[in-house]
């Protein structure tokens, strides 16, 4: 709705870090501002040290800011009990980071029981995201962690990051450990999860194509800083060189398959 109030926001951000006990700071995030609104997907695209995963901690509260002010549905995270924020966020990581003594029921059941939901609520809704996420009931529910796929751990790292029904996604570099096929997969598949239940999500990449097939808004980091945000659209049009030569890499790679590749079934 045009003017409601951003589900997430922060504003004028920074955060740094001990640079190795001889005193200095490193900054890794800096003068940060920007919104997410309710039901947006914000990919945060930029190389390694641009600060895009310390943006995420600082959402739920695994680090406060030096600086500047994070907000959640209007509350200044910094206000919030952090052990209940953090339950009714979903948080997806790389890999999946599953637990590896539960098994895929358990994990995904994990965030419902520290809430206190009863065992019939929770295993109702272990099934629900099994077939959420196109898990098998029957012969995926009791497996363990090492026993999945790549591909069936993160689809279990989504389900797990959905049981308790948050608003709010918070993904971090999701697919970027899986095979070419499967990652691509995911991504449109979690897409339609993001629209269909009407989620608010952010979710970290270094591959600037994953954030213009997926992404309502981008932002651009280099170096702690914003050097751009908007549409896939409206960064078309950036006049930052860093951001439009990051653009042109999937076109330029583009253009370099087609030469290799034959045409018309040719060999």
């Amino acid at each position: 709705m045009a003017g409601a109030a951003p589900l997430i926001a922060f504003e004028n951000v920074e955060k740094s870090f001990d640079g190795g006990g001889d005193g200095r700071r490193v900054m890794a995030v800096c003068g940060v501002s920007f919104e997410v609104a309710r039901g947006e997907l914000l990919v945060i695209v930029g190389g390694s040290g641009s600060g895009k995963t310390t943006l995420l901690r600082l959402a739920n509260r695994l680090i406060t800011p030096d600086r500047g002010v994070v907000r959640i549905e209007g509350q200044d995270v910094a206000a919030a009990d952090p052990v209940a924020l953090r339950r009714r966020i979903g948080t997806v990581f790389q890999s999946g980071a599953l637990f590896p003594h539960l098994s895929v029921a358990g994990n995904i059941g994990i965030t419902p029981k520290l809430l206190g939901w009863s065992k019939p609520e929770i295993a109702a809704r272990v099934d629900e995201l099994l077939d959420l996420v196109r898990l098998d009931r029957a012969q995926d529910r009791h497996r363990f962690p090492h026993e999945l796929s790549g591909g069936q751990r993160q689809r279990v790292g989504v389900a797990r990051a959905l049981a308790a029904k948050p608003a709010i996604v918070l993904m971090d570099e999701p697919f970027g450990a899986l095979d070419p096929l499967t990652r691509a997969a995911l991504g449109v598949e979690f897409r339609a999860l993001h629209s269909r239940l009407g989620l608010t999500t952010i979710m970290i990449t270094h591959d600037i194509a994953e954030a213009l097939l997926l992404a309502d808004r981008i932002v651009v980091m280099r170096d702690g800083r914003i050097l751009a945000q908007g549409t896939p659209n409206q960064l078309a049009h950036s006049d930052d060189a860093y951001v439009n030569d990051m653009l042109q890499t999937p076109r330029r790679q583009a253009e370099r398959l087609q030469a290799l590749l034959p045409r018309d079934g040719a060999a």
